[in-house]
């Protein structure tokens, strides 16, 4: 194996250089409250920067625990049940993950903004027996179904009352966790069955490259979503304060002045929030000096526009789907991080190769295929639909992401495009992301997305 790239020219694949973290027998709430580091149980450990409350980890264990007890006492929650949750960011929420979570339930957090219609499939894909929402989303719920809404008196009661300790559930690590939903990569929404084995190997890759100090994370992205929900359970085990949107209205100005007031040290955004503070019209007035790491799918331009503004931040990249329980290459260190374009090397024990969309032969170093990748955070398929998961997933564990990437010499991922997104102009293949690159390049644009359109004359 090359010790700068990880490939092996014995069968064509590419390991990860980084250590292959322990995997303990461990359900997903067990694992988080296993690692949290004893912070004083009065630390933050959820914050709504919008209403400007906060729940603390001493808060945090005694909920997880009677929510729980409810759960199997008065709505008679069982191992391997489906719960939907349909709600905007509150600190609740992942209260209520890390209680269903216990008891071996299968959590399925839906897209708040979704259609009535979109909510109505998914509820066919997961087929829960509870749901939570908000009565600002509860409209859109088929009447027949059994919802319990957050922001009501009785969730309240159920958190507020004395409580035992629920009864213990056996759970092993590959019963499935969670459903989330995705097209993968192509095709309509389907749900991703991920296990507790995916996630814990999540947190124990990101705990084994941890800094230990006390930091506090923002996550403007949704938790419904992977990289939303994983980030909030990397926040909870390592102790951090979390803070999340709640239910104020999205501006730029709003993530500034929540940086500003809980001294935050990490951010996840999405690029357009990122390349907004980094032109800077919006971030003026306000001090965002505790920033040190901002994670995000960022440009190599719009990297470079944001580290001249902020040149001590470190901006780390990472590369994954649905289907991978979110980031299996990442940059970490800080010198990975000015890798500017590359989504930075491969998580401990994954294997990937680079495939020939046309010949499916594995490729070396530096040539240009679909992404191949099998490892312990790939998920277990499709819920309900067996074509569709064998169409990503083949018999040998090797999940096809549908991206067009290289690797380069020193083991570094670049994502050149969509295998089935390529526009054929005259012949040419033109690549939407390099468009797309182009146009994020000036000052004046905040997000594009480049898409065929037919042309008689040019295809």
């Amino acid at each position: 194996m090359d010790p700068k790239s990880g490939f092996c020219r014995d069968n064509n694949t590419f390991y990860s250089l980084r250590p292959t973290p322990n995997l303990p027998p461990l359900g997903l709430t067990s694992y988080i409250f296993s690692l949290i580091p004893n912070p004083p149980l009065s630390s933050p450990a959820l914050v709504d920067a919008s209403a400007k409350s906060h729940l603390s980890y001493g808060d945090l264990r005694s909920l997880v625990s009677s929510i729980s007890f409810s759960l199997q006492s008065e709505f008679a929650i069982q191992k391997d049940d489906v719960v939907l949750i349909l709600s905007p960011p509150s600190i609740y929420v992942p209260i209520i993950y890390l209680s269903f979570l216990s008891l071996g339930a299968i959590i399925s957090p839906s897209n708040p903004v979704s259609t009535k219609s979109e909510i109505e499939h998914q509820i066919q894909i997961s087929k829960p027996v509870l749901i939570f929402s908000h009565s600002s989303t509860a409209h859109k719920i088929p009447a027949q179904n059994r919802v319990i809404l957050i922001d009501s008196h009785k969730f309240h009661r159920l958190i507020e009352s004395p409580r035992s300790s629920p009864k213990r559930v056996t759970i092993e690590p590959d019963d499935p966790a969670t459903i989330l939903y995705s097209s993968g990569t192509t095709g309509g929404v389907k749900g991703v069955i991920l296990t507790h084995r995916n996630y814990t190997a999540v947190l124990a890759e990101l705990w084994a490259a941890r800094v230990e100090k006390r930091t506090c994370l923002f996550i403007t992205v949704p938790i419904f979503h992977v990289f939303g929900f994983t980030a909030c359970l990397k926040g909870l085990a390592f102790g951090e304060t979390v803070v999340l949107m709640g239910e104020g209205t999205f501006e730029v100005r709003f993530v500034c002045r929540a940086v500003e007031e809980w001294r935050v040290t990490h951010l996840a955004a999405a690029p357009p929030v990122l390349a907004a503070i980094g032109r800077g019209d919006e971030a003026v007035g306000f001090d965002l000096g505790s920033l040190e790491v901002v994670g995000s799918g960022l440009g190599k331009e719009v990297i470079g526009r944001f580290r001249a503004r902020f040149p001590w931040l470190r901006v780390v990249q990472r590369y994954g789907l649905t289907e991978t329980s979110g980031g299996i290459y990442r940059t970490l260190t800080p010198e990975e991080c000015l890798r500017y374009g590359s989504s930075g090397r491969l998580s401990g024990g994954f294997e990937v190769r680079i495939v020939d969309p046309n010949t499916l032969q594995p490729l070396p170093p530096c040539h240009k295929g679909e992404l191949w990748v099998r490892g312990p955070t790939i998920m277990k398929g499709y819920i309900g639909n067996e074509e569709a998961t064998t169409s990503i997933l083949d018999s040998e564990g090797w999940l096809k992401t549908g991206d067009l990437c290289y690797i380069d010499n020193e083991g570094y991922l670049f994502v050149v495009d969509r295998l089935k997104e390529l526009i054929k102009y005259k012949a040419y293949q033109v690549a939407p992301a390099d468009l797309e690159g182009i146009l994020l390049s000036h000052l004046e644009i905040a997000d594009a997305a480049v898409v065929p359109y037919p042309d008689e004359e040019a295809g």
